[in-house]
């Protein structure tokens, strides 16, 4: 039934009853991950190695042509028919739909939970990969800090939002575990541990962010989908 599939030409299916993952553990990466661990859903990663520029083969760009991980192609779709799934926030609705977890039935609740998805998608993640870019990568070499400047505002300015958001609340949505969380802790986690920029960008007085996101990265799930596929 993959078989319709280009990719799993250059990443065959050891289980063509399960879901197929192509990733790497960036935060992107690692949010699909996590929310398979969540879910219980049955899956099976594949390392798309950015070394190898696998994301700009034909095989990968047949599933995604805007050559970005994560992918994913459930072969028990909707109507029981394969359906292939690029970018994350679509991916994460899905799943949440497809399991009925980590989304509210009530609507108020959803609406407020994909808000939060939202601005994830298309503030805090885009924001802070230009800030880590020019702080941690290639960029760091520029003479002209205005770039530099910039995006830490803004990495700033959003975990200021966050830490706001997060007053009295356990979760972004209240008292329950959303893809909101999901979304949002692994970029959180990576201007630690990817972008090194934690004392930069003031995280540990963050106190609502810091304890949020000890909370998000300690559960089961999140441990396991850090590592999720296992970098080359």
């Amino acid at each position: 039934m993959l078989d319709q599939f280009p990719i799993t030409k250059r990443w065959p299916a050891k289980d063509p009853s399960v879901i197929q993952l192509y990733s790497l553990p960036t935060p992107n990466g690692i949010k699909v991950s996590a929310m398979l661990e969540e879910c219980g859903l049955a899956y099976e990663a594949h390392t798309v190695k950015f070394s190898d520029a696998d994301q700009f083969t034909p095989e990968f760009l047949s599933l995604n042509p805007n050559n970005k991980i994560p992918a994913i192609i459930d072969p028990d779709g909707p109507g029981g028919a394969p359906l292939p799934l690029f970018e994350t926030g679509a991916i994460l609705i899905y799943l949440a739909e497809k399991t009925g977890k980590f989304l509210s039935d009530d609507p108020a609740t959803r609406y407020e939970t994909l808000q939060w998805l939202m601005w994830q998608m298309g503030g805090l993640g885009p924001m802070f990969g230009q800030f880590g870019y020019f702080h941690a990568y290639a960029g760091k070499e520029i003479d002209d800090k205005r770039p530099w400047t910039r995006y830490k505002e803004e990495a700033e300015r959003l975990l200021d939002v966050l830490d706001d958001r997060l007053e009295g609340r356990d979760f972004i949505v209240g008292d329950s575990y959303s893809i909101a969380d999901i979304a949002i802790w692994p970029w959180v986690r990576a201007l630690d541990t990817g972008y090194k920029a934690k004392d930069v960008l003031g995280l540990d007085d963050l106190a609502n962010v810091s304890r949020w996101f000890k909370t998000c990265a300690a559960r089961p799930a999140s441990q396991i989908a850090i590592n999720i596929p296992p970098r080359p």
